[in-house]
């Protein structure tokens, strides 16, 4: 089993991504981090083949965080989840020896292959290595493992909609004890208000949830969203 770190300042976010992890063979979360010391002391201790990182923590970056992992000998695999999409970010991920970089929202379909060609990868080291193998076949493979084709949106959802989002909205409502609008949702999620709309449209289109309207002052109603039991 590879043992993976997921960490992320956001507690709901890192539990969806734990789901996802477990969801692959092969692969088990033995650790949860929120902030750059927790998933120091996580890998200090040994037990953490993959970090799932996120780059905007509350006490450190994500890339300081490698960096000092990196001054301190530890090698430790790193898979970046992060919505920080700029090419200063990403380039300075490749050169600490980031193996993936997967730029948040993302279906389950995407993590899968990041993490699906990082166990192809381990297979292929420990292949190769074992055998003694040198010379530029085999250094084509191990850098080939590493491959991924582009993965497919997720069933059901359209075109720019991720599952993680889709789960965070609907666990917010499914713990509400009252209809929420959009902009509370947002404020609950993290999200914006536009994009918590887009979601929240397609969840009530899909009977997911149950629209209401409230009626107040301006005499515009206010949208409001409920969990619909299954």
């Amino acid at each position: 089993m590879i043992d993976v770190l997921v960490v992320d300042d956001d507690f709901r976010v890192a539990e969806i991504n734990a789901k996802y992890v477990g969801k692959v063979p092969g692969f088990r979360v033995t650790a949860r981090a929120h902030s750059a010391a927790q998933a120091l002391a996580a890998v200090e201790r040994g037990t953490v083949d993959l970090v799932l990182l996120d780059h905007y923590l509350p006490d450190q970056t994500g890339l300081d965080l490698v960096h000092r992992m990196r001054d301190q000998g530890y090698g430790t695999d790193v898979i970046m989840i992060t919505a920080a999409s700029d090419v200063t970010t990403v380039q300075q991920a490749m050169r600490l020896g980031a193996l993936h970089y997967l730029v948040k929202p993302f279906t389950f379909a995407a993590l899968r292959a990041r993490l699906d060609s990082y166990a192809a990868l381990r297979r292929t080291v420990e292949r190769v290595g074992g055998r003694g193998l040198t010379g530029q076949e085999q250094v084509d493979r191990i850098f080939g493992a590493l491959r991924t084709s582009p993965a497919p949106s997720a069933p059901g959802l359209p075109s720019g909609h991720s599952e993680p989002t889709t789960d965070l909205i609907c666990g917010v409502l499914h713990r509400a004890d009252h209809p929420l609008s959009a902009h509370e949702v947002a404020a609950r999620t993290g999200l914006s208000r536009s994009t918590a709309q887009r979601y929240l449209r397609h969840l009530e289109q899909a009977g997911r949830l149950r629209l209401s309207l409230k009626y107040g002052d301006t005499g515009r109603p206010e949208h409001r969203y409920a969990w619909v039991a299954p």
